[in-house]
C-alpha cells in the first residue's frame, strides 16, 4: 500500500531518483550533498569537459567569481578527500546549464554515482551493473552503449602530429556512425588504406557484444588495443554470469575527451526518449589534472528527461472526486474523505459538478445521497 502511494503521488522522476537512491545505498555509496556555487576558475581550466557552453557567474561579498554549478562530477573529483578507502558516494543535485536554444538558462536535475579509488575488474563490472539497473528502474526497454577510450586512443594516436587538428573530426564523424565522411577524411589528408579499413570497422562494430568485439580483436594491432578489448570481453564477462548483460552493446561512437577520459565510456538510451538518459564512464585523466592520483569512474542520470518525454497520461487532481451540493451533510462528507485517505487514496471534495478537476473515479453526493 505504501508504494502505491508514493507511486500516486510522485513524478516519474521523483519516483525514480527515489528507487535510485535505495539501489545505491544497497551497494555501499553515500549520500554526498555539496554547495550550489564553485568558484568559477574550476570550470573555466576544464570547460571541455562539462556538456553546453554558457556557464552562470556572480562576484560573491570577497571579490572572489563563483558559478553555479553546471556539472556534479567536477566539484566531486575536487573536493572528495582520497585517503585509505575506496569513495563511493551518490548525489541527486540540480545543475544549471544554458538551454540548447540559447538565450536562457535551465536548471537540471541529474542523479548519479561516482566510484574515486583503485579501479579493479569488481569495481569498474559494479559502475556498469548500477548503470544498467539505474536504466531497468526507469523503463522496461533500454539499451546501455559501451566503448572504450583506449581502443579509440590507440587509433588516433596514429595519425601523425602534423595532422592532429584532424582527430576532433574524425571523432565527431565516429560519433554520427559517418562512414562515408570518415572515408573523405582519411583519403583528403593521406592516411594509408590500413588506417581508413580499420577506422571504419571500429565505426560499424555494435550491436552484439560478442560479434562486435570480435571484429575489434581483429583490427587490434598493437599492446593498447588488445588490452583495451581485453577490458571489455573480461567485464563483459562478468556481467553476463550475473544475468546483467540485458540491453548492453558494444558502440564506438560513444566517445568522449580524449584528454580527461580513459577506458570504459558509455551512455544509457530508454525507448520512446531521444536524447540519452544516462553517461558516464572512466576518468582517471580528469582526476589527474586536478592533481589527484588514483582512478575514477561513474554516471549521471538526466531524469528531467523522464518528464519531458514522458508518456504518462496527464497526473489527476486526485484519485477520487467528491461533488457535493448545498444540501449535502458536511460531516458525512467530511468521514467519507477520512475514510478514502486512510485506504491511501488522494481524496478532493469539490461543490462545483461543472469543475474541469481530472480524478480516476467521481463520487457525488446529493443532498445525502452518494452516487458514484
Amino acid at each position: 500500500m505504501r508504494n502505491d502511494y508514493l507511486n500516486s503521488i510522485l513524478s516519474k522522476s521523483e519516483r525514480a531518483i527515489f528507487d535510485m537512491r535505495l539501489l545505491y545505498e544497497g551497494f555501499g555509496y553515500r549520500k554526498y550533498k555539496m554547495k550550489k556555487f564553485e568558484e568559477y576558475d574550476l570550470y573555466l581550466q576544464n570547460k571541455s569537459f562539462l556538456k553546453g557552453g554558457g556557464i552562470i557567474t556572480f562576484t560573491d561579498f570577497d571579490g572572489r567569481l563563483l558559478a553555479l554549478k553546471p556539472d556534479v562530477t567536477l566539484s566531486i573529483a575536487k573536493n572528495l578527500p582520497l585517503e585509505g578507502d575506496a569513495q563511493k558516494v551518490y548525489y541527486t543535485e540540480n545543475v544549471y546549464r544554458e538551454s540548447a536554444a540559447g538565450g536562457e538558462y535551465k536548471e537540471i536535475m541529474q542523479a548519479g554515482l561516482e566510484y574515486i579509488g583503485e579501479l579493479d575488474d569488481y569495481a569498474m563490472a559494479e559502475v556498469l551493473m548500477l548503470a544498467r539497473e539505474s536504466l531497468a528502474l526507469m523503463g522496461d526497454s533500454f539499451v546501455l552503449d559501451i566503448s572504450h577510450m583506449g581502443i579509440i586512443n590507440a587509433l588516433m594516436a596514429e595519425i601523425p602530429e602534423e595532422k592532429s587538428d584532424v582527430k576532433d573530426e574524425l571523432l565527431g564523424r565516429i560519433s554520427r556512425k559517418d562512414i562515408g565522411g570518415i572515408k573523405i577524411i582519411c583519403e583528403e589528408n593521406g592516411f594509408s588504406s590500413d588506417f581508413s579499413e580499420r577506422i571504419t570497422v571500429l565505426t560499424s562494430a555494435y550491436g552484439d557484444f560478442d560479434k562486435a568485439l570480435e571484429k575489434i580483436y581483429e583490427i587490434a594491432n598493437n599492446d593498447e588495443m588488445h588490452s583495451a578489448a581485453d577490458d571489455l570481453s573480461r567485464l563483459y564477462t562478468i556481467l553476463k554470469s550475473c544475468g546483467e548483460e540485458k540491453g548492453i552493446r558494444l558502440d564506438f561512437s560513444v566517445v568522449n575527451d580524449l584528454s580527461y577520459y580513459n577506458g570504459i565510456i558509455f551512455r544509457g538510451f530508454l525507448m520512446g526518449v531521444p536524447e540519452a538518459v544516462l553517461s558516464g564512464g572512466r576518468y582517471d585523466k580528469l582526476l589527474h589534472k586536478l592533481g589527484k592520483k588514483g582512478n575514477a569512474a561513474g554516471f549521471a542520470v538526466y531524469t528531467d528527461l523522464l518528464q519531458k518525454y514522458s508518456d504518462d497520461e496527464e497526473d489527476n487532481d486526485a484519485d477520487i472526486l467528491l461533488i457535493y451540493d448545498e444540501k449535502t451533510d458536511p460531516s458525512r462528507l467530511m468521514k467519507e474523505t477520512l475514510r478514502l485517505a486512510g485506504k491511501g487514496f488522494s481524496v478532493r471534495a469539490q461543490k462545483n459538478e461543472k469543475t474541469k478537476l481530472r480524478s480516476g473515479e467521481t463520487i457525488r453526493f446529493s443532498g445525502g445521497n452518494e452516487n458514484a
